[in-house]
């Protein structure tokens, strides 16, 4: 049974980074999935695929792993830039405004 640790990335619905610091824990699928040739619909009798574990760091993670015997791969997350202005959103509608205003 093999693993993977990685830090989830933030959901295109949401602009702050309050999710991201969790670590989760996904196993693996072991097995193929299968097509239902009447219904068409998609299924597995891997259990293991549905199993997401959440941590509060990579060291637990990496400890529950290691005491279960569970092998597993780590992904580091890719450091994002912040993204923030000198004047903020407020720039936007400032009288002293250095670019034209166009729309």
């Amino acid at each position: 049974m093999r693993a993977r640790i990685y830090q989830p990335a933030k959901t295109a619905m949401q602009s702050g980074t309050a999710k991201e610091k969790g670590w989760v824990l996904e196993f693996a699928p072991a097995s193929a999935r299968d097509v239902d040739p009447l219904m068409g619909w998609t299924g597995s009798d891997d259990t293991q695929a549905q199993v997401k574990l959440r941590f509060d760091s990579r060291e637990a993670a990496e400890d529950y792993a290691r005491a279960r015997g569970i092998e597993f791969d780590v992904a580091e997350p890719k450091v994002r830039k912040p993204l923030i202005r000198a004047r903020g959103y407020g720039e936007n509608f400032a009288t002293d405004r250095r670019g034209v205003w166009t729309h």
